[in-house]
């Protein structure tokens, strides 16, 4: 009689047992996206954010921290924008399901800004006898190729320019400081160099501008 109500027992507290397991584990929220995000200066960025376990559908908000100017979060989940400024943001979200009551759930992220288009002097533009050179590096870090366009011109006292470069060639994605120098024999006068590139990616309708100038004007002397 005794082994009967044992087996009895067993049966009516194992389906039990059983749920609550599998209730537990539902519960268990965490954000499937990486802890570093990448986005690109005043280039369109969106980012799906991604969740598992828990009841859905979730809802995020912004915890902690702030947001690179020009990006926002949507309540479902989507973080898009132009970036404005490059950097590192630290923030923290806050992911909640739909069950009763709602589980949440934590995270730190930071959203790193780059510059896509990253273009430097190398060597500072300076005159070499009758002779205005220079040269300037230009990085591609985005994962795209860039058709790139590079133009420097010595600009005289009365407005007057003088193309001293240019290069029109792909840039490959994840090219860093790849130097192009320039260089040009001037009359003597006053000079300020203005370096212009322009980086097009023509499948993703993107185009990234950058300028250098130099900071004190060039004088070219008179010639022997």
């Amino acid at each position: 009689m005794f082994r009967v109500i044992a087996a009895v027992f067993t049966l009516l507290i194992s389906p039990a047992v059983f749920g609550q397991a599998s209730a537990d584990s539902s519960t268990q929220l965490s954000i499937k996206n990486g802890p570093v995000l990448k986005a690109f200066l005043r280039a369109q960025y969106r980012e799906q954010l991604e969740a598992q376990g828990g009841t859905p559908p979730y809802t995020w908000r912004l915890a902690q921290g702030s947001f690179p100017p020009g990006i926002h979060l949507d309540p479902t989940g989507v973080l898009e924008g132009f970036p404005t400024e490059t950097g590192d943001f630290h923030f923290t979200l806050t992911l909640s399901d739909n069950g009763r009551p709602a589980h949440q759930r934590n995270q730190e992220l930071v959203l790193h800004v780059l510059a896509g288009l990253l273009v430097q002097w190398s060597n500072l533009a300076k005159i070499n006898g009758q002779r205005v050179e220079g040269s300037i590096k230009v990085s591609n870090q985005t994962g795209d190729d860039f058709d790139l366009t590079a133009i420097v011109l010595a600009v005289n006292d009365i407005g007057r320019a003088t193309a001293i470069g240019y290069q029109h060639f792909s840039l490959k994605h994840e090219t860093i400081d790849f130097e192009i120098p320039f260089g040009e024999n001037l009359p003597p006068g006053g000079y300020v160099i203005n370096v212009d590139v322009v980086a097009e990616i023509a499948e993703r309708n993107t185009i990234y501008r950058a300028r250098l100038v130099t900071p004190a004007k060039l004088q070219m002397a008179q010639g022997p």
